[in-house]
């Protein structure tokens, strides 16, 4: 018997359910990416990255940053950031998994709770896995009844600190947080607002700063912006209070056992911050894009949002990789978005308006999910 029965066991049944996840190459016109600004395969990421190589910056940290890992290029970022953000402190960590895991399992303390919106992204709710904090959900968006959680929790005799946590653009609905009714609430409750920007850093906010900017200096508030998505490069920021952000040097296991993210990423994303600061122009170009690709989807019957992330409802398995394929087939990348990433019964596909494609891919697009909805009417 091979010891690998019981994991070709778990393969066949995903299989049998067409539940199997596979790596599928990016074919296609991209209406699937989070590139949405269009910088991950520009020529000012590449010329960026050369001009980094050849004043001497390295490709590898070599080491965890409290080790030998704690480059300059790094720590100018890390300064860039607060500034560009405003916040007073900021850390960088290899992706926005790893940043929410940090978060979630290095601040909260034992006593505590973490009352989050349902819909928060999986790698919170994973970091909280690894909290010793109390872990509450709340109804999507509903600030009465997250407040509402708050004092229920405090009349069974909750003592600890209440850490608030929301996306300020939600990745799957493409809808967004009452960032700032949330915020009144930390306030009046005396909370915590943990935020994350991961889908609105580089395009929404003052200045594309994101949906919390104008509280990101305040010591109550933490927020998380993702540099691999509209940045186009990688890793995560977490900005914050000094004294939140050294208790994640001390405390977030991701931080302290990895080794430190590549200073060239790190060179490149404090290039994009510098070029987003000079030039508002891919900003306003997508937002333009997003409101004319909300005015096709209205005309095909669709409900849009207001945002880049675009859900086209297709529910059941089937429904959702039938639609993705005629797609594919007809030439552009959309994918099913499937449960558990999504309730069952709400599968879609999410069709995400970035600068790739031009505008004759666009209105090409319509002409194809409009017959190919029609077809599995």
């Amino acid at each position: 018997m091979s010891l690998l029965n019981p994991q070709r066991g778990l393969l066949a049944a995903l299989a049998s359910r067409g539940r199997l996840r596979e790596r599928r190459a990016a074919v296609g016109v991209d209406f699937a990416s989070n590139d949405y600004l269009g910088l991950a395969a520009s020529p000012f990421l590449r010329t960026t990255a050369a001009e980094a190589l050849a004043r001497g910056v390295h490709p590898g940290a070599g080491a965890a940053r409290l080790l030998r890992g704690n480059d300059p290029e790094i720590q100018a970022l890390e300064e860039e950031a607060a500034r560009h953000f405003g916040a007073t402190a900021a850390l960088y960590l290899a992706s926005g998994y790893v940043a929410n895991l940090a978060i979630f399992s290095a601040l909260p303390q034992t006593r505590d709770l973490v009352l989050h919106d349902a819909l928060i992204h999986a790698s919170a709710v994973d970091g909280l896995r690894l909290s010793g904090a109390e872990a509450r959900a709340f109804t999507h968006n509903d600030v009465t009844a997250a407040a509402d959680a708050i004092r229920g929790w405090r009349h069974e005799g909750g003592l600890g600190q209440v850490w608030i946590a929301c996306e300020s653009l939600y990745s799957m609905d493409g809808d967004f947080a009452p960032v700032a009714d949330l915020h009144a609430l930390a306030k009046a409750e005396d909370c915590f607002l943990i935020v994350d920007e991961a889908h609105a850093t580089g395009i929404w906010g003052p200045e594309g700063r994101g949906l919390a900017a104008d509280l990101a200096g305040e010591e109550r508030v933490v927020t998380l912006h993702t540099c691999g998505k509209a940045l186009g490069v990688a890793g995560a920021l977490i900005c914050a209070h000094p004294v939140l952000i050294e208790t994640l040097v001390n405390r977030a296991r991701g931080f302290i056992y990895s080794t430190a993210p590549s200073p060239l990423s790190a060179a490149i994303v404090r290039g994009v911050l510098s070029q987003l600061d000079q030039d508002a122009g891919p900003r306003d170009r997508l937002q333009a894009r997003v409101a004319r690709v909300a005015g096709g989807l209205q005309e095909l019957g669709l409900t849009p949002t207001a945002s880049q992330i675009q859900p086209i409802p297709a529910p059941g398995d089937a429904a959702a990789l039938a639609l993705s394929a005629a797609l594919a087939a007809r030439g552009f990348d959309l994918r099913a978005i499937r449960s558990p990433t999504v309730p069952k019964g709400a599968e879609r596909l999410r069709l995400s308006v970035t600068l790739n494609p031009d505008d004759e891919e666009i209105y090409s697009l319509f002409n194809a999910l409009g017959a190919s909805l029609q077809a599995a009417a």
